[in-house]
């Protein structure tokens, strides 16, 4: 059984790190869809710490998604020293900070309001914290859509350009590079960087898993009460569940940050949050194969309906829109995996089951 999952593990490795040089060959925007797949697996990884392991219902999620891109955007890029004359005084070639001080701070930034968010909530549970999360997630939105007067921080609705592309070594990620006679363009420098990083986040997701931590945590999210009549630490652990999620949400705005070269307020609506819910419910709450699936499956959907919507609208005479027509079709596949896989795709095998009774 064990040389049964060495081999899958193996083929499964060579296929990832296939997969961009077989993609770049029908074209980027391929490679560009990987790369928004594997965003989006790291932003699952992150919630389903919030959500599927201590089971507090996250609706505001993007909120920390949208801090780390800002936080490294504003670090990254010509804007704070074009507005502030003293920050320019003190970077007169440009702020243009190195990735181990940018990415560490948009984590940091984020944990922070990680742990600022989960203090006022630890007393609310179920709908309660899913209106107060979701009111969150709009306050930093509206934030970011407004902090332009009287001191411009943000650039408002305008958003923020001309972001810095990630370096390491003096190597740029955002220009094409030649190894062993293979082109890498730049959303394939960027692919393998977001896969190191979710392979990294699935093995402190899996080892926090089968710690004590993550005992206590599913502890709390099958009976909160009784987890604390047994001695366990509740508040504690649910500011570090906070924390921890928005760590992951944090370092994946800084890297969404870097790859678009632009952003926006528009690309933290609250519709992004409930896809992210989306993704861990469809995959399997709190099992990281489910969570990946589910992450993978909801991203590339919409990108690969593009080829169905367009001859659908053509045999209604385009009297459909294609967008809505998109949507229309997710939230029919959505609704039919549901109904046929109520507990997700690949749902934990272990959940909601007692533990084995042993006889003396």
């Amino acid at each position: 059984m064990k040389q049964k999952q060495i081999i899958v593990f193996v083929l499964a490795a060579i296929g990832l790190l296939v997969a961009p040089l077989v993609l770049q060959s029908f074209g980027n925007a391929w490679v560009r869809i990987a790369d928004m797949a594997l965003l989006y697996v790291l932003l699952s990884l992150g919630l389903n710490i919030v959500v599927g392991y201590a089971g507090l219902l996250d609706l505001g999620y993007v909120a920390f998604f949208a801090i780390g891109a800002y936080m490294y955007a504003l670090l990254a890029s010509p804007h704070l020293t074009e507005t502030f004359p003293a920050i320019a005084a003190m970077f007169p070639n440009g702020m243009h900070l190195p990735i181990w001080v940018v990415i560490p701070a948009s984590a940091g930034l984020a944990a922070l309001f990680g742990i600022l968010l989960g203090a006022p909530t630890l007393r609310l549970r179920g709908d309660y914290l899913a209106i107060v999360t979701l009111g969150f997630g709009e306050i930093i939105r509206v934030f970011m859509n407004n902090l332009d007067q009287p001191v411009n921080i943000t650039n408002g609705p305008k958003g923020l350009g001309q972001i810095d592309a990630l370096s390491f070594f003096g190597l740029s990620m955002g220009k094409k590079i030649n190894v062993l006679g293979f082109e890498l363009a730049s959303v394939s420098l960027y692919y393998y960087l977001f896969l190191v990083l979710v392979v990294f986040s699935v093995i402190i997701s899996h080892r926090l898993q089968l710690s004590r931590v993550g005992r206590a945590w599913m502890a709390i999210r099958e009976d909160e009460i009784a987890a604390k009549a047994m001695g366990i630490n509740t508040r504690n652990l649910k500011l570090l569940a906070f924390g921890m999620g928005a760590t992951f949400g944090g370092v994946s705005g800084a890297m969404f940050a870097s790859f678009q070269g632009f952003i926006s307020p528009e690309s933290f609506t609250l519709m992004e949050s409930i896809m992210i819910v989306a993704m861990i419910v469809l995959g399997g709450i709190g099992h990281l194969p489910g969570v990946i699936l589910g992450a993978v499956a909801l991203s590339s959907l919409p990108e690969v309906l593009r080829y169905v919507a367009g001859p659908l609208q053509n045999m209604t005479g385009g009297r459909l829109d294609a967008s809505i027509l998109r949507q229309l079709l997710i939230a029919l596949a959505m609704i039919i995996v549901m109904l046929w896989r109520p507990r997700g795709l690949w749902p934990s095998p272990e959940h909601g089951k007692a533990l084995p009774v042993t006889k003396p």
